[in-house]
């Protein structure tokens, strides 16, 4: 865990003082502690949260291994509720202690359906400096493998339930060059269905601009006719993070290669990328908008050196005040000045940029990679960007990995100026892709494995296209029928993946802003993964082809609370915890093995169609239910299926106490 190149570049740039250089290096050479997030909508965050806290921290608190006492996991005091913890145990403690292996099984289960993200504590971060609310439209630029994604999808759904979801007018674009890595969002996603979201396959510094119908219908009388006659225009976003691809030095204490590999012309290959990515989120800002620039890298020239340079090439932008908005977390102002080095030999002897030209033979000018951009601003440019607004968040302030954040905010009064998608406002050198090969390695290997070095548009898209359905579709109108759902159910937002646009298969639903976005652009040209929810399927097997067309469809477990709200509250049939019971034994439980008024209601049901239960709390045979359940069943002629598979019944059984 050496490197003399890493610590001669980092003493020169000054990023900690001098008493603080060796506690900062003693802490990169510590292994990273665990750190976990638990998940999902804040009510049935909360209850998780409170089993963590009452149930299994109390049983490890007097813990002793091998004649030493081990500490029990904290929560993160920064973190808003108490919602995060970290625990720093030794991988041989949570294989042979009982207490800690219990609760490491605990956290596995509870991480495979999705209650739990297993996640770096600071990677945490740029989502809370976001503060997302349920109507902002909002898109995460580089956005695999999802963890972020997941936040900014928990804070679009704040004002959910558990038995209730509520349906956010807002928007989550989430998005990553690389095509394989599109699908980690959509599993990611999956934990927590939305009807907001929509995943993309776009090199972020050249994403799309997207159109969408004017929502202005009033105009100044000093208004152009051809601007008011304008029937589609560009959707801008309320929130965007810019989680760019960098070096990933920040993460040393889990990624031990890099201290092999660490050089640092890394971050020099990166920071024309970064800048693109950071001047496109620019352009696509609404008036007051709010954009959050985060690494995992400790270099300037990938940090400040992109936020200074995007301040002076796009006007209207300034760096706000964050840095009491989560007030225990430590953290330290961002630098002002800073020396790229302009080789492997950490040569740091050129100040400005005109130094390092006037040192090159004249005929070597034109092949050099280094632009003004890597190098600070000047003085008098300086103060006016307000540098120091920036946050670094160093391994030693409080035993994490290091990270950068910087959040920048459009002016209410600046001009939306809506530009080519390729428009940066400075003159850059050729994509990543392009560079030396070791550096496009190192950029593959950095950024938490995201592999966005993908030119994410050069692969081959044959993703088929999303069509919405008519609200008058008889096998829609069936689905409404059965399940008794009310005349405010958006029949006008069901969508089906085909070209043809027939219901053959599944069913998914979208808010408002997704479906306008669907009509109105060119999926391929949007490189479209998925949008919307999944809320009905197709239901297979005899009984169901026996009935015909018309009982062919079921609400998916996932889809249903985004179904929910939707249904009749009399068409929910009421069961107890015994009847939760029966069906947590057997998978296809006798209509007549359940106990009454349950087993009489149910007879009282036709045959091969989906219902919904609502089980409520309460206690039978030494059993009890801590929490209300809402979920699907199908009965058929003699039996029901409770409609989950086998990670989510594990779930459902642990909410018997």
């Amino acid at each position: 865990m050496h490197n003399e190149r890493f610590e001669k570049y980092y003493k020169a740039q000054k990023i900690v003082s001098d008493e603080e250089w060796e506690p900062f290096m003693e802490s990169l050479r510590k292994p990273l502690p665990t750190t976990f997030r638990v998940a999902g909508s804040r009510q049935a965050a909360r209850l998780l949260n409170d089993t963590i806290r009452d149930t299994y921290v109390p049983h490890l608190a007097d813990v002793v291994f091998e004649g030493e006492s081990v500490s029990p996991p904290v929560q993160l005091s920064w973190y808003p509720e108490g919602l995060a913890w970290q625990f720093d145990v030794p991988k041989k403690v949570l294989r042979k202690s009982p207490e800690f292996k219990k609760f490491h099984n605990f956290l596995v289960f509870e991480t495979e359906v999705g209650n739990v993200s297993r996640q770096e504590a600071v990677s945490m971060l740029p989502p809370l400096y976001l503060e997302v609310e349920p109507h902002h439209r909002v898109i995460d630029m580089c956005a695999a493998p999802g963890s972020k994604t997941a936040q900014l999808l928990e804070a679009l759904h704040a004002h959910d339930s558990i038995t209730s979801s509520s349906y956010p007018t807002g928007l989550l674009i989430a998005n990553d060059s690389d095509h394989k890595r599109t699908h980690m969002l959509i599993h990611q996603s999956a934990r927590l269905p939305s009807p907001a979201l929509m995943v993309t396959n776009h090199d972020a510094s050249i994403f799309p601009a997207i159109k969408i119908p004017s929502e202005q219908t009033t105009f100044p009388s000093s208004t152009k006719p051809r601007v008011a006659a304008k029937k589609q225009y560009q959707l801008l976003f309320d929130r965007i993070l810019c989680d760019v691809p960098c070096s990933g030095d920040g993460t040393l204490r889990k990624n031990l290669g890099i201290w092999k590999h660490w050089q640092p012309m890394d971050g020099n290959g990166l920071h024309c990328l970064q800048l693109r990515i950071l001047q496109r989120a620019m352009r696509m800002l609404k008036k007051g908008g709010r954009i959050v620039y985060s690494t995992c890298s400790l270099n300037p020239v990938e940090n400040e050196a992109v936020i200074a340079t995007a301040l002076m090439s796009i006007p209207g932008f300034e760096l706000i005040n964050m840095s009491n908005h989560l007030p225990r977390l430590k953290h330290r102002p961002g630098l002002t000045t800073w020396t790229p080095t302009v080789d492997r030999n950490i040569t740091t002897d050129f100040v400005t940029y005109d130094d390092y030209v006037k040192s090159l033979p004249e005929d070597k000018r034109a092949e050099s990679k280094m632009l003004e951009s890597h190098w600070p601003p000047s003085a008098s440019e300086v103060d006016s960007l307000n540098l120091t607004r920036c946050i670094r968040i160093y391994p030693h302030l409080q035993d994490t990995g290091g990270f950068f954040i910087a959040v920048l905010q459009k002016a209410e009064d600046d001009e939306v100026l809506e530009e080519p998608a390729t428009t940066t406002g400075v003159a850059l050198q050729p994509p990543a892709s392009s560079t030396d090969p070791a550096q496009f390695k190192q950029q593959q290997r950095g950024k938490k494995g995201k592999g966005k070095g993908s030119d994410g548009g050069g692969t081959h898209f044959n993703e088929n296209p999303y069509t919405f359905v008519s609200p008058d579709d008889p096998l829609l109108q069936t689905c409404i029928s059965q399940l008794r759902l009310k005349p405010d159910f958006p029949a006008s937002n069901i969508l089906v993946r085909n070209p043809g646009g027939e219901p053959v298969r599944s069913l998914y639903m979208t808010n408002d802003i997704v479906k306008q976005i669907v009509l109105h652009n060119d999926y391929t040209r949007m490189r479209l993964m998925t949008c919307g929810t999944k809320v009905f399927a197709k239901q297979e097997g005899a009984g169901a082809k026996r009935e015909g067309a018309e009982m062919q469809f079921r609400v998916l477990s996932e889809g249903l609370p985004v179904v929910l709200p939707h249904i009749e509250p009399e068409a929910i049939l009421q069961a107890d915890v015994a009847t939760l019971r029966v069906m947590m034994e057997s998978y296809y439980p006798l209509c007549t093995s359940f106990p009454a008024p349950f087993k009489s209601l149910l007879q009282s049901k036709a045959s091969s169609r989906c219902y919904i239960v609502r089980f409520r709390p309460g206690q039978a045979d030494n059993v009890t239910l801590t929490h209300e359940f809402v979920l699907p069943i199908w009965k058929s002629n003699k039996s029901i299926t409770l409609m989950l598979d086998k990670r989510a019944k594990r779930y459902v059984l642990t909410a018997f106490a």
